[in-house]
C-alpha cells in the first residue's frame, strides 16, 4: 500500500487540493504561485500538432531530457486531435511504461518535485505523472563497517530502489513483501518495509507499521530518524534496532520472521525486533563451518566481558583488594605507580578519555591519515603519559588491551554501548570496589531483562528460555540442525524451516 504523501505546511491547503482543470493556464497559474523562486523547476511549453497547448514540469537535473523529448514530447506534438482527445489518449501515445494520473494540484507539486515529469494538456483533466528520473548515485560497493573474509561483497546504497532490488535479487518468492511509506512534511521521504508473510508474526508487522505512520517530523534525513522514533524506551544505552548494510543480513533476517525498514537516501537498513544477543552475531559466522563460527562466537563474548569489565577490576583490585593479587605481581605494580600522583581511578579515567578521544578522531579524519593517526597517536600519548609519571605500565596495557576487545563487537551501535557504559562500571567499581562492579553489572542485566524490542524480550531466548533458540546463541550449530525459526521472532504457524537432515552421510 502507498502512504499518502504528508501536508506541506509551505502549501496552502485551499491549493493544495484544488483540482487539476481542463483550463491550462489556470492550472499552471497555480502550480507557479506555490512554486514561485524554485528556479530549478521547469515549465516546457510545447505547441501539438492538433493546435493545442500542453506543458511539462520537471526539475532540472533530476529527469532524463533525452527520453522526456524521444518517449513523450514528440509523440505528442505529431499526434492529432483525436490521439489527444482525452487522458487515455495520451497515455496510450507516449512510450512510456511508468506513469500514474493525477487528481489534484497538490499532488503534481509533490511529484515534480520527487523527481518526476508531470504533463498537462489544454481541455483535458488531470495531469500526468511520467518516470523518467536521471539521478547520480554511488556504485554498489562492500560495506566498509561490515567486512567479510568470506560472504557476499554488495552493500546498499543511497537509493531505495537499488536498496530493495538487491533485496528481492536474493528471495526470489510472492511472500516478500513491500510497503511504502512517506514521511517528513518537507523533506517527504520514501521509506519501505519489507516482511516475509506467512513467516513473520502479523503482530510485529501492525506495531511496526503503526509506529512508522506514527512519524511526525519535518525532514526524514536519515534512518536514525525513524530508529529513534519506533524505540521501545529512547533512554536505554542499548540498541533496539539492528543496523546493516549488507543484504545478506536483511534477507536472512526476513527469513527468521523480523522485519526490515529501508529508507531512500541512505545505506542503513533497520531491522526489527532484535535480541541482545544478534547484536553480537557476523553473517561470518554462518559462511565459516559451524566449529569455527562457535568458536569465534565465543572469542566475541569473552573479549566484550573484557572490554566492558577490564578497567573496572583492575581499578577495584588495585583500590581495595590487594590480597587477590599474588604477591610477586603486586609489588611489580607497586613500583610502577611509586611516583604516580592520582589514584587508579582517576588514572584509568584519563587513559579512558584520552583512547576514545583518538578514535573519535581517528573515525573523523580522513581515511588515508585516521588509521595511522588512531594508532601512532595512542603509541605516542601512552609513551609520553609513563615517561612523564602521570600513568603507570599496567595501566596503559589494561586501556589497551580493553580497546581491542571492544573492536570485536561486530555491530556498531552495540560498541558505542559497551563504551559508555564501562564508564559508570569503573566509577562504581572506584568507590565501593567488586561490590560496585556486582551492583553495576546487576543493575544492567536487570534493565536487560525488562528491555522489549517490539514485544520481544531482549535477552531472548535466555530470559524467558526458549530452548530451541539456545543453540544459534551460545554456539553456531550445523546448518543442518538449524531447523526452525526463532520462535520469539516467527509466526507460530511456520516456525519449521526445513525437514531435519540425517546424519547417514558420516556413515559412508
Amino acid at each position: 500500500m502507498n502512504q499518502p504523501f504528508p501536508e506541506d505546511p509551505s502549501i496552502d491547503k485551499e491549493v493544495f487540493h484544488t483540482l487539476v482543470s481542463t483550463e491550462l493556464s489556470s492550472n499552471i497559474l497555480h502550480l507557479q504561485t506555490v512554486l514561485t523562486a524554485c528556479d530549478d523547476v521547469v515549465f516546457a511549453s510545447i505547441h501539438l500538432a492538433s493546435g493545442l497547448q500542453a506543458s511539462v514540469l520537471y526539475l532540472r537535473g533530476m529527469v532524463n531530457v533525452e527520453l522526456l523529448d524521444g518517449h513523450v514530447l514528440e509523440p505528442l506534438k505529431q499526434a492529432s486531435t483525436e490521439t489527444v482527445a482525452s487522458m487515455d489518449n495520451v497515455m496510450s501515445c507516449i512510450s512510456v511504461s511508468q506513469y500514474k494520473e493525477l487528481r489534484m494540484i497538490g499532488e503534481v507539486i509533490n511529484e515534480v518535485l520527487g523527481g518526476k515529469a508531470v504533463l498537462l494538456v489544454d481541455t483535458i483533466e488531470g495531469a500526468l505523472s511520467i518516470e523518467l528520473s536521471q539521478s547520480e548515485g554511488r556504485a554498489v560497493e562492500e560495506p566498509l563497517a561490515e567486512s567479510v573474509v568470506r560472504g557476499p561483497r554488495e552493500g546498499f546504497v543511497e537509493s531505495l530502489v537499488v536498496n530493495t532490488s538487491l533485496i528481492r535479487k536474493r528471495l526470489k518468492t510472492p511472500a516478500l513483501k513491500f510497503v511504502s511509506f512517506t514521511l517528513g512534511n518537507y523533506s517527504k521521504t520514501d521509506v519501505t518495509m519489507a516482511y516475509m508473510q506467512g513467516i513473520a508474526k502479523p503482530e510485529i508487522i501492525s506495531k511496526v507499521s503503526e509506529r512508522i505512520s506514527q512519524i511526525k517530523l519535518d525532514g526524514v534525513l536519515e534512518s536514525g530518524y525513524i530508529e529513534e522514533m519506533i524505540e521501545s524506551n529512547i533512554y536505554s544505552p542499548f540498541p533496539q534496532v539492528q543496523t546493516t548494510e549488507r543484504p545478506d543480513v536483511v534477507v536472512s533476517s526476513l527469513l527468521e520472521g523480523r522485519v526490515v525498514i529501508i529508507t531512500d537516501n541512505t545505506p542503513i537498513a533497520l531491522i526489527a525486533p532484535t535480541t541482545f544477543w544478534s547484536l553480537m552475531q557476523s553473517p561470518e559466522d554462518y559462511y565459516q563451518r559451524f566449529l569455527i563460527g562457535s568458536l569465534i562466537r565465543w572469542l566475541r563474548y569473552t573479549f566484550f566481558l573484557i572490554a566492558m569489565l577490564a578497567p573496572a577490576i583492575y581499578v577495584a583490585v588495585l583500590t581495595f583488594h590487594h590480597e587477590m593479587v599474588p604477591t610477586t605481581l603486586l609489588l611489580r605494580v607497586a613500583k610502577s605507580r611509586e611516583e604516580i600522583p592520582f589514584p587508579a581511578l582517576v588514572e584509568a579515567l584519563i587513559m579512558e578519555v584520552t583512547f576514545e578521544a583518538l578514535r573519535e578522531a581517528g573515525v573523523r579524519l580522513p581515511r588515508q591519515v585516521g588509521s595511522a593517526v588512531s594508532i601512532v597517536g595512542a603509541l605516542v600519548i601512552g609513551q609520553a603519559a609513563i615517561q612523564a609519571g602521570l600513568v603507570s605500565a599496567p595501566m596503559v596495557m589494561v586501556v589497551a588491551i580493553t580497546g581491542i576487545s571492544s573492536f570485536m563487537m561486530p555491530q556498531y551501535s552495540a560498541g558505542i554501548s559497551l563504551r559508555m557504559l564501562r564508564f559508570p562500571i569503573m566509577i562504581l567499581s572506584g568507590i565501593l570496589g567488586l561490590f560496585g562492579l556486582v551492583l553495576g553489572l546487576l543493575l544492567i542485566i536487570s534493565h536487560l531483562c525488562i528491555l522489549r524490542s517490539f514485544g520481544v524480550p531482549y535477552l531472548a531466548p535466555f530470559a524467558p528460555i526458549y530452548p530451541k533458540g539456545i543453540k544459534d546463541v551460545l554456539f553456531r550449530a550445523p546448518i543442518s540442525k538449524m531447523n526452525t525459526r526463532p520462535a520469539f521472532y516467527a509466526d507460530k504457524e511456520n516456525l519449521k524451516r526445513q525437514p531435519e537432515h540425517s546424519d547417514e552421510r558420516n556413515k559412508n
